[in-house]
């Protein structure tokens, strides 16, 4: 049995607690929250968990294995430092911190303590993301050309991040498992803080990623319409995958371009048949809740004491991805060059 602890009971912490409580080789003991309305609301809907409004007493219980925090970004470093001092492996939401800085320090003492730390990129664990992954990997796709992301809606606005490091994380921690851990060499994002001066509610961003794969997001607190689509084309086929369509989340499309030099088009018909298209295919999918995906494999490595999928290094190439166009936007869409990127 591998008791774990929930830092954070948010919306997003009770769907942690729902998902371990699912789950027959877990038990959740503890949770912690400074919000005594929601430690009563906790102790409503699950009558055996201990809470408490103070880290401390949960971090020194000895029969806890694993701390799920669940907590505003800004608390991440001091949740996850403190968790790793007493002897915890950590599962932290994304963004895992709010600097590379912080990032490398946790990465420094999960390694010295021996530790597991896993960053929440829950949509590395979504079964229409894993297919699209086999998709590219299995060259499919053929030669990959570019990725496109939309994620906006109006709303829900956050106070403690702007709409990069809450939304365009996803996408980022979405790339970076498709093109396997690959920081993109030069990136530049431009947006604008109309709901608040101090956080920009929308952004457009653009990547060049290594083998000339470039890559777009648009993320938008501020938008008429909920999108949540990642577009990926190939020299052989593309894809879509679209979070909203829940019965037919991922589109593999047979389409392409006819390359033909010049000189060999003889009539106009020719050059009208460059486009080609045949049949698009909706692959099974399991139908899995992601988050219930990755507290799982949490839990399996901690019983296994494996390296997690999404371990600490998959949450420092996101921040310091988030850092360079957070310096970016601070120069009007400058380009910058990511650091530790390789062309």
């Amino acid at each position: 049995m591998i008791t774990v602890a929930v830092v954070g009971c948010g919306q997003w912490g009770m769907n942690h607690i729902r998902n371990l409580s699912a789950l027959p080789e877990v038990s959740v003991k503890w949770c912690c929250d400074v919000s005594t309305e929601r430690l009563q609301m906790m102790q409503q809907q699950y009558p055996g968990i201990l809470v408490t409004p103070h880290l401390e007493v949960l971090l020194n219980e000895p029969s806890i294995d694993g701390v799920i925090v669940a907590t505003p970004t800004a608390t991440h470093y001091a949740v996850v430092k403190a968790a790793l001092e007493q002897g915890k492996d950590v599962l932290c939401e994304k963004p895992m911190t709010r600097s590379v800085a912080e990032c490398e320090d946790l990465i420094r003492l999960a390694a010295q303590r021996q530790h597991l730390l896993m960053v929440g990129h829950v949509f590395v664990f979504n079964p229409a993301i894993q297919k699209l992954y086999t998709y590219i990997s299995s060259g499919t796709l053929g030669r990959l050309y570019y990725l496109s992301a939309r994620r906006t809606n109006l709303g829900p606005i956050r106070s403690d991040v702007d709409a990069v490091w809450d939304l365009a994380s996803h996408d980022l921690s979405i790339f970076d498992y498709l093109l396997d851990g690959r920081l993109p060499v030069r990136i530049s994002a431009s947006g604008g803080a109309f709901l608040s001066p101090q956080r920009a509610d929308v952004a457009f961003i653009s990547l060049e990623y290594p083998q000339h794969i470039v890559a777009h997001i648009h993320v938008s607190w501020l938008d008429p319409q909920k999108r949540r689509e990642i577009t990926v084309v190939g020299s052989d086929k593309m894809a879509i995958f679209n979070d909203v369509a829940l019965e037919a989340p991922l589109w593999l499309y047979d389409k392409g371009v006819r390359t033909m030099e010049p000189s060999l088009y003889t009539t106009y018909e020719q050059f009208r048949a460059l486009p080609w298209e045949r049949d698009s295919i909706v692959p099974h999918l399991p139908k899995i809740e992601p988050l219930f995906s990755e507290v799982s494999h949490f839990v399996e490595c901690i019983q296994q004491r494996r390296p997690p999928r999404t371990d600490g290094q998959s949450g420092l190439r996101v921040i310091r991805t988030l850092e360079a166009l957070s310096a970016s936007m601070r120069s009007n869409g400058a380009p910058v060059i990511v650091a530790h990127a390789t062309p």
